[in-house]
């Protein structure tokens, strides 16, 4: 399967240069993410109740973004450190007053420090899953909690289909460029249980969410590694083939498009 358009005529001529659009990672602008993805924070309430934050307790939030949940922890009383990979985020995080540092999730800087770490939408940009869960075994106290929410299997399947299909058809390896992993509640609890955590509570559930705008703005946000695997010229074809791909599934006169997310959310605790 070819991977740009020029590898063709570099194996006819093998002197000439095989230029292939660079490999587009994820990246956060705040503004872009406050008009297209501010339901991400918004719909978080549900993971800060199940981690139940104690005034005094010192909690991580890991991938923290703007930071708009982790002053809901501070609120609670919580001397919190709000860590992000994206130094875009963290701007906006330090913004707001908060703690906040660029650290990786699977290589934090942290030993034994804390009594919860907290997470929201953030593990399922991170294929090193194994990595992740003995970065935070690390990072706290002995009985401290692991508490977050990500999306789990089956996540926004109709918009990774045509995603991929759209790829495919242009000859192009989306598994390559596919920057997600969602896995089961069975799975998770596997790597949980293989680094130490008692699993507490874990399930996965189907959460259809309402986008504030159109299609197209969600995969521009969302879907940059997707997307740039074509040439800038050829990405508006290419999010108009997908949005036509997902409108039959995703889309309502009445109520616009709604992303099929499923959520994996979870409370676990390190052993003592």
């Amino acid at each position: 399967m070819r991977t740009c358009d020029h590898i063709q005529s570099a194996l006819r001529n093998p002197h000439s240069a095989i230029e292939c659009p660079p490999v587009a990672t994820q990246q956060w602008n705040p503004e872009t993410y406050e008009k297209n993805a501010r339901f991400v924070s918004d719909l978080g309430a549900g993971v800060v109740d199940l981690l139940a934050p104690k005034a005094g307790e010192r909690i991580l939030d890991l991938g923290c973004g703007d930071g708009a949940l982790t002053e809901k922890l501070v609120a609670a009383g919580c001397r919190v450190v709000a860590v992000d990979a994206s130094a875009e985020q963290i701007a906006g995080a330090v913004k707001r007053g908060l703690d906040a540092r660029i650290a990786r999730a699977e290589a934090l800087p942290f030993d034994h420090e804390f009594d919860a770490v907290f997470s929201n939408a953030v593990l399922h940009w991170i294929k090193d899953a194994d990595g992740v869960v003995a970065s935070v075994a690390r990072a706290l106290k002995p009985g401290g909690r692991f508490v977050a929410e990500f999306g789990g299997a089956g996540c926004i399947a109709t918009i990774r289909s045509a995603l991929t299909a759209a790829l495919e058809r242009r000859g192009l390896d989306a598994r390559s460029v596919d920057p997600w992993y969602f896995p089961t509640d069975l799975e998770y609890a596997k790597k949980l249980k293989a680094h130490g955590f008692t699993v507490r509570f874990i399930t996965l559930f189907p959460r259809p969410t309402p986008l504030p705008g159109e299609a197209a703005a969600w995969l521009e946000t969302f879907a940059q590694p997707f997307l740039g695997a074509v040439a800038a010229a050829d990405r508006p074809a290419l999010i108009a083939e997908v949005c036509d791909a997902m409108r039959p599934a995703l889309y309502s006169p009445d109520t616009g498009w709604t992303a099929d997310y499923i959520r994996l959310r979870f409370a676990a605790e390190r052993a003592r």
